[in-house]
């Protein structure tokens, strides 16, 4: 299979004149060139080349269903002819909020906006708005989009991020003021003791304490219940919030990632796979702190506007998404991972090379080391394995497979049995391709 071509290296060349890099966002961004694609369908997508790939990426996890579904086709068409945007309500919009604080038992009333990294702002606001507090603790490497304080830390590394009983706020971007540093907790993921000994060095100050359960910058590592639990515990102790951020874990389990806890955390933010394909972000948690954004209401606080927030284009897809995603199909979905995973495991002692798989439900995360991860600093990855990392994605791009340039895959509800077995496959081929890298 073509990996690059002249097609690919003439439209990076026009990119390159209006686009910083000749990209959009990051993600696509690759060596000499991205790749670019004609049409998508399913769980295929295919090239300018014409040649066609299995996606295991899916938009970093946004597409549950794949590529192009007719259901959600048929539907978001018949809604674009009657308009996409208006300065008046729409029943779409209430439709969707019915369905997912239905679905999930802690969501009292949700708050529609246009993307994870407004969803984490706005519950990050809530929580401040609601507690009268400026500060929030995260975890250290995790991810919460491109909000100042929700990247504090995201990039850390070993020249900076300080002793691990109590890291540092490292910025993501120069120039973040140091106000924002300063007003985010860093705290050591799945370590209980030395978290807790952390908070409560700033108790009295923290409005919330956020966590992503099976954080993907954290090595696709979940939160241990006793971790959950202790933050929980905490936060009643010390007027704060307990916020989840499933923006990306949402997809684990029918009621989300949260399901698999004995808590409730009191926030949640939303994204990705609710907007069916569409651009989407959401914020939900119980009554009484949502109705500081009720502009009607005794208690507003927190005002909060979008042009396209709760566009009916997204509410649209976004609703048919999840009625498809019914509990039989996220149990079929979750099972199809397994296999995967499987037969990964069973590609990798074939290969002989040491492997771990970390995840939850359907997204994974293939480390090439023998004993998982959990926490950031054992999965951080450096210079040598990154560039290893590569040559594994690049060799599984041309065995026809697409990854998220973490080494993740995430499953989509049209993959069966045979582009599992397609995948491990390759992965084999691209195991071996790797072994003396490795090696050496």
């Amino acid at each position: 299979m073509p990996v690059h071509g002249k097609m690919e290296e003439q439209l990076y060349q026009k990119a390159c004149k209006v686009l910083p890099g000749g990209i959009s966002r990051n993600v696509v961004y690759r060596k000499p060139h991205p790749y670019y694609v004609s049409e998508a369908s399913g769980c295929y997508v295919t090239d300018i080349h014409g040649v066609k790939r299995i996606d295991f990426a899916n938009n970093i996890a946004s597409l549950i269903h794949g590529h192009a579904h007719p259901q959600i086709v048929e539907s978001v068409t018949r809604q674009i002819s009657r308009g996409t945007a208006f300065t008046i309500g729409t029943e779409a919009e209430i439709e969707l909020a019915e369905l997912i604080c239905n679905r999930v038992p802690g969501f009292g009333k949700i708050r529609f906006v246009n993307s994870g990294t407004e969803a984490v702002m706005g519950m990050i606001k809530t929580a401040r708005a609601y507690t009268g507090k400026t500060k929030i603790a995260k975890a250290e490497g995790g991810y919460h989009g491109s909000y100042d304080a929700a990247e504090v830390s995201q990039s850390a590394n070993p020249s900076n991020w300080g002793e691990i009983d109590n890291p540092n706020s490292v910025p993501h971007v120069p120039g973040t003021p140091r106000g924002v540093l300063d007003n985010v907790v860093v705290y050591p993921f799945n370590d209980v003791e030395r978290t807790i000994n952390i908070l409560n060095r700033h108790a009295g100050e923290i409005a919330c304490v956020i966590i992503d359960p099976v954080p993907h910058r954290i090595g696709m590592v979940q939160a241990t219940p006793e971790f959950v639990e202790a933050l929980y515990t905490w936060t009643r102790m010390n007027n704060a919030l307990l916020c989840f951020d499933e923006v990306i874990c949402f997809r684990v389990d029918y009621e989300g990632a949260q399901s698999g806890y004995n808590v409730t955390p009191d926030l949640t933010s939303l994204g990705k796979i609710i907007g069916g394909g569409f651009p989407i972000g959401a914020f939900a948690g119980r009554d009484e702190i949502m109705n500081i954004l009720d502009p009607g209401g005794n208690d507003f606080r927190f005002p909060l506007s979008g042009t396209f927030s709760a566009n009916p284009v997204s509410m649209t897809a976004g609703k048919i998404a999840l009625e498809m995603l019914d509990r039989e199909a996220m149990k079929m979905l979750n099972y199809n991972s397994t296999i995967a995973i499987r037969q990964i495991h069973e590609a990798g002692k074939l290969a002989g090379i040491p492997l771990s798989i970390t995840g939850k439900g359907s997204m994974f995360k293939v480390h090439f080391r023998e004993d998982a991860p959990t926490t950031y600093r054992e999965s951080y990855e450096d210079a040598a394995l990154k560039k290893i990392m590569t040559l594994f994605l690049d060799k599984m791009y041309e065995e026809g497979i697409i990854m998220i340039n973490s080494c993740s895959c995430v499953l989509s509800t049209v993959v069966t049995q045979k582009e599992i077995d397609i995948l491990s496959e390759a992965m084999l081929n691209s195991f071996r391709h790797i072994k003396p890298f490795l090696n050496s």
